[in-house]
């Protein structure tokens, strides 16, 4: 049985993310869930072995790393009308937001999407996006994962322009950088200097984290069915998706109004491509911002659930 939970905890009287017109958000907290120590809340009618359970907790942590970035490269169904001017983008450098992440029952770890000062890449002024993943102290002790992406894009957000991942957990480590060349529109993967043949670029590509960040620039209403171009540097796919439709759903004591959006999952791999009905379902805000408040996944390891528990330095 699948069973979905919220983050427990609670929003500070200094605001938070609102569900009408635009407005400044910052400060948004919430007091962190209690220790959980040795003791591990598993779903409903899971009784395994302690080696057998670390197995299916590892398989998760390798699946639940595919499943982060899959909640990246949903932004690349939404190409819509992009903003023109970057002054009207509904984000800028100082913006954080911080993710619990929960396997079943049992909470994993943290994510944090930031947006950092604009910096200059091979002459280019660039956007500069980061994702980092942290397991928490009772995985650590099964599955450590201390993974950080750095993602660029120009500052009008037409594509991306360097994009690098670096795995440092117990198990797994890479150290990737794929690299954009638009001269020759080709895109290359190298893992510890270790260079793949270059792929081919499709038109306006962006990598699996800045393709997030472009979707949150356009426009989409209910039943809109979108495409955009989307690159690792192994491949270069066209993501496709569609909004379902404008939802209320509620976190903890607080209601969002919300677009809730899934992708399709044929070019995505992995546990999804190894999941009979696996599901991703992304909620953000139904305003100007866009803003990711929720993701859920269901596959053949269990399922996850991911919900904003802070937000700083929110445009207004």
């Amino acid at each position: 049985m699948l069973i979905f939970v919220q983050v427990q905890g609670r929003r500070s009287a200094s605001g938070g993310l609102t569900t009408g017109p635009p407005e400044a958000d910052r400060g948004l907290k919430f007091e962190p869930d209690a220790e959980i120590g040795q003791k591990v809340a598993f779903c409903k009618g899971l009784k395994v072995l302690p080696s057998v359970a670390q197995l299916i907790l590892s398989k998760f942590i390798k699946s639940f790393l595919i499943f982060l970035i899959t909640f990246s490269i949903i932004g690349s169904v939404f190409p819509g009308k992009a903003i023109a001017s970057q002054a009207g983008f509904p984000f800028s450098p100082g913006e954080k937001l911080t993710f619990k992440l929960k396997w079943c029952l049992i909470p994993a770890g943290e994510a944090v999407l930031e947006v950092l000062p604009v910096v200059n890449i091979n002459g280019i002024k660039a956007y500069h996006f980061v994702l980092t993943i942290k397991t928490n102290q009772f995985f650590d002790a099964i599955y450590k994962v201390r993974d950080r992406i750095d993602s660029y894009t120009d500052v009008d957000m037409t594509r991306s322009i360097l994009y690098k991942k670096r795995q440092a957990g117990l198990k797994h480590r890479r150290d990737v950088v794929v690299s954009f060349n638009w001269g020759k529109n080709e895109v290359q993967y190298s893992n510890f200097d270790k260079k793949r043949e270059p792929v081919s670029l499709l038109p306006g590509s962006f990598d699996p984290l800045s393709i997030l960040y472009y979707s949150r620039i356009c426009d989409f209403k209910e039943s809109n069915i979108f495409q955009r171009p989307v690159t690792d540097g192994k491949k270069c796919v066209i993501g496709t998706g569609k909004v379902i439709r404008r939802e209320t759903i509620k976190l903890k004591s607080r209601e969002y109004d919300t677009y809730l959006m899934e992708p399709e999952l044929k070019d995505i791999g992995g546990v999804f491509e190894k999941s009979k009905n696996a599901t991703i379902k992304l909620w953000v805000t139904a305003d100007k911002r866009k803003i990711p408040i929720r993701v859920k996944s269901r596959v053949v390891v269990g399922s996850f659930v991911g919900e904003l528990i802070a937000a700083e330095g929110i445009a207004k």
